[in-house]
């Protein structure tokens, strides 16, 4: 009967494609002059070019201008009118697209007091007020002060007023506090201050909260920043560096997606927790300050010499505590209250969606996407992505109004709501079109930040993607560097040996830092994030100087992060022309062989650095060799199938069949159970690594906690486990790319 079905699935398949192609005919509006789609479309090698001809720098420095002009946290009225802007654009009779529509998510957000001021003070045994930390930063550009601008908060952190002695815990990492511990320091009833890095925002108060820490403070520090400049004139606005009054707000929520609502889109009829016993909000009071106070409250201290790797650039010997030293500027015996005043508010939030309709496969979506929101004026973060969205999408927009083009397939561009508190609207979206996406999305393509510095690019992504990146960066020259490729300036900057190719470009793994992690995590869909950045070999700096602060406006782009805008049309470029091949060539460009280096770096490292640890355990490896192994196999016959195909005149079921394999190989490495403390990771590959072994996550965090335990118990038994699941995913996903006939 293998006949009969093999039959049914073509029958069936042509259908499938028949009803695609009358679906895109009908979708296209009848006033276009549309050509005729062929189901032979494929990548147009000029319209390509004329497209990244048309991409204009200084459009993009005026879309980025007009969006950073007013802060626009989420949910705001500024906020709003963004939304309002994104509409017009998209709807506009000469350069909009097929359909835009705005759809509103009510969320549970975090906000300071008006009423009360979050404050910290240095206060005597008697209650007297011996020093107040700044309550906003500095107004040094006209730009700090406007009642719109949201005071330094940390979001979700719970109200409540602490007061004890300080200590200081470095980074706040969970080693941090145990090192305090063992140097004797009493923890119980302190106040930690902490400094940015290490370890997320809310893991801080998580891990100080363990300890019995009462609250706690955050600072940058500009040995973190700013290369330990720290003056105000070799700070902004003399420079990119950040100021000393720079405070850099965030969300301390631990989990990604509206806190009320995990699993379900946050519409009003859904389901909510309840606010007081939802889990995932910090512990314990907590606020974040600016170096220029930090440095008060630091260089005061008494006790030991914090070790040399906590010392940081404040001009001083760092101490840890507790309490401040006899003879410095507050009596021995003062302590730091903590006054934090902020409110848990539903808010309504709005994602807006700008659809050009496919005019073949209509029923595949490329989805491009950017968040909206910011905490101040957001100039890079996130306007710098908008404005490169809002250009391309003018320029695709006029070819189709025009009637000169249309991709192959449709492309979805996304304005998300709400990401600085958790990347609630790319979540919510993804919540509610769970099944759509995992049955139509091709690929995501992030551009949150799209110049952190103007050196050279940067990009992150699943294995399969790197190729599209690759031939897109190569065709495309490298801003004022005379003729030089994009591709050839990035593998000066970030590089490694591949086996197979050589010395090529890195390209990075996707954690959780910004909208692709809905995407990548819990939907299985191939993503990446695109941007420019610096260069590593002049600056130290764990990100742009002036991130979540009230400096980081369009004047300062425009000064200091991409002067001319070059940069910043070297990422519309690049991310346009992965954008159009993802869309219009008729085979899809993802190389799944490309995986098989991941699973063999993650292999050898599992053999050489835990193999002698599991055969004690009489846990074996075998099976998961055989599965990489399997894996190689079955993607490298793809690859000749696909090549084979290209050379001949290939009958367009075939074409779909493989494009899909191409499109569900992601999906096969989920499973919703493999770790059930994580919320919406369920990708085996990508999931959160706490063990130290660069491996499969699973495995490596396993054998982390099972390390120092007794042979059979539930530890090690977890280990076996995570393995099966490996074994699974990867069995599984080398049956996905085998040829569909042969189940």
């Amino acid at each position: 009967m293998q006949w009969v079905n093999v039959l049914g699935g073509v029958v069936g398949g042509a259908a499938l494609l028949g009803l695609g192609i009358i679906l895109g005919h009908f979708a296209i509006p009848k006033g276009a002059d549309v050509p005729t789609p062929s189901i032979f479309q494929d990548l147009d090698l000029e319209i390509l070019e004329s497209i990244m001809q048309q991409l204009d720098a200084s459009r993009i420095r005026e879309n980025l201008r007009e969006l950073s002009r007013e802060p626009h946290l989420a949910s705001s009225p500024q906020d709003e009118a963004l939304v309002q802007l994104l509409l017009q654009r998209w709807r506009d009779p000469e350069s909009g697209l097929d359909s835009a529509e705005a759809s509103t998510y009510e969320v549970l957000l975090s906000f300071p007091s008006r009423e009360q001021p979050n404050r910290v003070a240095v206060v005597s045994p008697t209650g007297n007020v011996l020093f107040s930390c700044r309550q906003s930063e500095q107004n040094l550009t006209g730009e700090q002060g406007g009642p719109d601008v949201v005071p330094p908060y940390a979001a979700y952190a719970p109200p409540g007023t602490p007061q004890g002695l300080l200590v200081y815990a470095n980074q706040g990492t969970e080693e941090d506090f145990m090192k305090l511990q063992a140097q004797g320091i009493k923890l119980e009833g302190t106040i930690a201050l902490t400094r940015y890095g290490g370890t997320g925002r809310g893991a801080k108060a998580v891990n100080a909260a363990k300890h019995g820490v009462a609250g706690v403070l955050v600072y940058t520090d500009p040995a973190d920043i700013n290369d330990g400049q720290s003056s105000t004139n070799e700070t902004f606005p003399n420079s990119w560096r950040l100021p000393p009054s720079g405070v850099e707000r965030g969300s301390y929520y631990e989990y990604f997606g509206d806190p009320l609502t995990p699993y379900l889109p946050a519409n009003p009829s859904s389901f909510r927790l309840d606010p007081d016993t939802a889990s995932g909000f910090p512990p314990i009071p907590t606020q974040p300050i600016g170096f220029e106070d930090a440095k008060i409250l630091l260089c005061n201290l008494q006790g030991a010499s914090a070790p040399a790797a906590w010392q940081g650039a404040l001009g001083c010997d760092y101490k840890l505590g507790p309490g401040f030293q006899p003879n410095g500027d507050f009596p021995a015996d003062s302590q730091v209250n903590v006054s934090v005043y902020n409110r848990l508010e539903l808010r309504n939030s709005s994602n807006v969606l700008g659809i050009i309709r496919g005019a073949v496969e209509p029923d595949r979506y490329v989805l491009y996407g950017n968040h909206r929101d910011s905490w101040v004026h957001g100039a890079v973060d996130p306007s710098s992505g908008t404005a490169v969205l809002l250009e391309l999408s003018r320029v695709l927009g006029t070819l189709l109004k025009k009637g000169t083009w249309r991709p192959r397939r449709s492309i979805v561009f996304a304005s998300w709501g709400a990401e600085e508190f958790g990347l609630i609207g790319s979540t919510e979206f993804t919540e509610e079109f769970f099944s759509k996406l995992q049955e139509r999305a091709v690929a995501y393509i992030n551009v949150d930040i799209s110049v952190f510095a103007n050196a050279t690019l940067r990009a992150q992504g699943t294995p399969p993607v790197q190729s599209v990146i690759f031939a897109a960066s190569k065709q495309i020259p490298a801003p004022s560097l005379g003729g030089l490729s994009i591709y050839d300036n990035w593998i000066r900057y970030f590089n490694r040996s591949s086996p197979v190719y050589g010395l090529v470009p890195s390209l990075g793994s996707l954690g959780a830092g910004s909208d692709y992690a809905p995407f990548i995590h819990f939907l299985g869909i191939s993503s990446m994030d695109i941007a420019y950045t610096y260069d590593r070999s002049k600056t130290s700096a764990r990100i742009y100087p002036t991130y979540h602060t009230a400096f980081d406006t369009f004047g300062y782009v425009d000064k200091f992060v991409d002067p001319g805008f070059s940069s910043h049309q070297a990422v519309a470029r690049t991310a346009g022309s992965v954008l159009l091949r993802l869309s219009d060539s008729l085979f899809l460009p993802l190389n799944v062989s490309d995986y098989g280096e991941t699973l063999r770096s993650f292999l050898q490292a599992a053999q050489q650095n835990l193999g002698v640890l599991l055969e004690q355990h009489s846990i074996s490896l075998v099976p998961l060799v055989t599965a990489v192994e399997k894996f190689e196999g079955a993607a490298g016959a793809l690859d000749q199938r696909i090549s084979a195909l290209q050379k001949a005149t290939p009958d367009p079921l075939q074409v779909r069949m493989l494009n899909d394999q191409l499109m569900l190989l992601e999906r096969t490495f989920l499973n919703p159970r493999a770790f059930p403390e994580e919320r919406y990771y369920s990708h085996v590959l990508w999931a959160p690594r706490t063990g130290s072994v660069a491996t499969f996550p699973g495995l490596a965090n396993a054998c982390s906690r099972a390390m120092n335990t007794s042979l059979g118990s539930p530890a090690w038994a977890e280990v076996q486990r995570q393995l099966s699941i490996l074994v699974v995913a990867l069995e599984g996903a080398a049956a996905t790319l085998r040829p569909v006939a042969d189940f």
